[in-house]
């Protein structure tokens, strides 16, 4: 079994409902989630002119291989209705490997850890609630580490637990 860390996001139509649904169907597929973080209200970033999202982490375990989880990812993105557009879009599920164990994979369609987890506040609040002392495998960094040096964010930890 490998521990992995997943990123899940939704902007469009039930937020919430969205990243639960993403959860089960995670469970479903063999993805075991032990730690769940509460949930993020954040403010859009590249594309500014968007809903704010709802966001996610948890840490799971699975006997799946990288490109397996990644497939699977993929699979539930699009059963869900997910459309890829307008690149850093509107979506109502998006699904992230964070970190694959402590693997470092550079492929054309995966690389762990992710290669925007140091500049991303909406991923590393939550990260950091359920892994603060998480070491990224490059950079030898905490997850607590990579956030303090982030600069500030519209992000809102809300009261609520997938």
């Amino acid at each position: 079994m490998k521990t992995v860390y997943l990123s899940l996001g939704s902007n469009v139509g039930d937020r919430e409902n969205n990243l639960r649904e993403a959860l089960e169907r995670l469970e479903a597929e063999r993805i075991h989630v032990l730690r769940r973080s509460s949930l993020y209200q954040t403010e859009p970033q590249n594309l500014r002119d968007q809903p704010w999202f709802l966001n996610a982490v948890v840490e799971a375990e699975t006997e799946l291989f990288p490109r397996q989880l990644l497939g699977c990812t993929q699979n539930i993105e699009r059963e869900m209705g997910r459309r890829r557009g307008t690149p850093k879009g509107p979506r109502n599920i998006d699904i992230d490997i964070l970190f694959y164990g402590r693997a470092v994979i550079d492929t054309l369609d995966l690389q762990t850890p992710h290669p925007r987890i140091a500049q991303r506040r909406f991923v590393l609040e939550p990260l950091a609630e359920i892994a603060p002392e998480l070491r990224h495998p490059v950079s030898g960094k905490t997850a607590r580490d990579m956030l303090a040096t982030l600069e500030a964010q519209g992000i809102r930890r809300l009261n609520i637990t997938l």
